[in-house]
């Protein structure tokens, strides 16, 4: 968990549990891969480009708007064919000894065989495996940048100055230049959504961003993407407000209450307005129509929670509003409802072995993804942190061992999914990434070995079919603007 000391009473709150390039800041993998023009960030189209909207803009609250649209173009690619490799689909049985063809951005073919274009990259993956893109569905990279010693004044993730956050969009924290970015991608990750922290009952709109180097956040934006909102219960927010409440657990729900309420009559409003458009609009209140999104369906909840008691009545509150929970995160004791997460189709974003840092979390058990896994949820392997974040095919290797050893079988197709197809469903993108499927963006991961061993190392990366990453030529990895001039020893982070 991230913390930080926001005066006394923030003390272990802050976030939630709260590659390399050689000289430039540029997109060399994509230049030093294919001899096609690349879409660098210097070349994309920056949000002050953008011409104005339609008259009126700014004096209306339009359903889904999207001020901040995505700018994200795919670097340059060319087509590539990894053969002779073990593939964990994430979507069937593993296939031995088989190949897989990138081409235009998509996985084009997959199977024992493909029949590769006469230009195509052919790389030999023999003793290899390749996996979908790791996908992390609870990060605060970007937000809480590095270097993050209090004078660095990088950590943005809690705006941590009302209980009901829901004007803010995390997106406004992100710095695009922190190293933190580039070292997830060398540890296979290719999406994430950053969230805001854990100090509020609601803290604000999460961004979903693939690992591109880019100028601005617009530039790394997954396009399409759904906004999620963050939620965080029990301890955190009663120890942050406790001078001026919510102080107490009872505290805490009637906050939540008191702000779907408003939410409510706020989209009732609106939704009058939009359809007659009589008489002046509503005025407007951007914390509102954060809310409004999620009842109307168009924003996905993720919500921090520790306790089963505690996120059964968060699935109350949820049945009480219509509004839909995507995924609990942290979830320690999620194993004591994994009935009922089930059966609500509530996914489980949780820790392979993380526990007993506070009371809330002394109940965890090393089996919690394996025993949810049995009931049939949606397990996702999760970070919440940036070291671990480069290491999150060891935490679902440490869920799989552990369901083992006490009679939960969980094998490397089940293991896959905890850190791909899974994490994509709870982003609303299962049906672009998570998978090695052909039509699916070509966000692959080439590992050195088996991807649940603890000697496997991601070799090379690819999103949207541009390798973006390749750990043994030091030219094709990312380095951002903050680190010119340092030079580390080993390119592509020790790891």
């Amino acid at each position: 968990m991230r913390f930080s000391s926001f005066v006394a009473s923030l003390v272990l709150v802050a976030g939630c549990s709260s590659g390399t390039r050689t000289t430039q800041s540029g997109p060399t993998p994509a230049q030093a891969q294919s001899p096609a023009t690349p879409n660098p960030p210097e070349t994309r189209r920056d949000s002050a480009a953008r011409p104005s909207n339609a008259a009126g803009a700014g004096a209306v609250s339009a359903p889904n708007a999207d001020p901040f649209p995505s700018t994200y173009r795919p670097y340059a690619s060319r087509p590539t064919v990894i053969r002779n490799v073990t593939i964990l689909t994430a979507a069937g049985p593993t296939i031995r000894n088989g190949a897989v063809l990138l081409t235009n951005g998509k996985i084009a073919q997959v199977g024992a065989n493909v029949n590769a274009p006469a230009d195509a990259l052919v790389i030999d993956g023999t003793g290899k495996y390749v996996t979908p893109g790791i996908i992390d569905t609870h990060s605060h990279i970007g937000g809480a940048a590095a270097p993050g010693d209090p004078g660095a004044q990088t950590d943005d993730v809690n705006e941590a100055t009302n209980p009901v956050t829901a004007n803010v969009w995390v997106e406004h924290s992100v710095w695009p230049q922190d190293p933190q970015l580039p070292r997830s991608l060398a540890g296979g990750v290719t999406t994430i959504q950053v969230l805001p922290g854990s100090a509020n009952l609601i803290g604000g709109r999460s961004v979903v961003l693939k690992l591109v180097p880019s100028r601005t956040v617009q530039g790394m934006k997954f396009p399409g993407a759904k906004y999620g909102l963050k939620m965080a219960c029990g301890e955190n927010p009663k120890r942050v407000y406790a001078n001026r409440g919510p102080s107490t657990r009872m505290g805490n729900v009637a906050g939540y209450r008191a702000a779907w309420i408003q939410a409510e009559r706020y989209r009732r409003q609106w939704d009058k307005w939009n359809e007659t458009h009589q008489g002046d609009p509503p005025a407007r209140d951007l914390g509102m129509e954060t809310l409004t999104e999620v009842l109307r369906g168009n924003i996905l909840v993720h919500n921090h929670c520790y306790r089963a008691d505690e996120m059964a009545q968060m699935i109350d509150i949820a049945h009480e509003f219509g509004y839909k929970i995507r995924s609990f995160h942290h979830g320690v004791e999620a194993y004591k409802i994994a009935d009922l997460l089930a059966r609500e189709n509530i996914s489980a974003s949780v820790w392979a072995d993380w526990g007993s840092f506070k009371l809330e979390a002394a109940d965890a058990v090393r089996a919690n993804m394996a025993l949810l896994d049995r009931a049939g949820v949606r397990t996702i392997v999760h970070s919440d942190d940036a070291s671990g974040e480069q290491r999150l095919n060891q935490e679902a290797a440490k869920g799989m061992a552990e369901g083992n050893r006490i009679g939960v079988p969980i094998d490397e197709d089940k293991a896959i999914k905890w850190l791909t197809i899974n994490p994509a469903w709870a982003l609303g993108l299962e049906d672009r990434i998570g998978s090695i499927e052909v039509g699916k963006n070509a966000d692959v991961v080439l590992w050195s070995s088996d991807p649940f061993s603890v000697y496997s190392r991601p070799e090379k990366v690819w999103i949207d079919g541009a390798m973006l990453f390749d750990r043994l030529d030091p030219a094709q990895q990312w380095r951002t603007d903050f680190e010119l001039g340092f030079v580390p020893d080993n390119p592509g982070g020790a790891r």
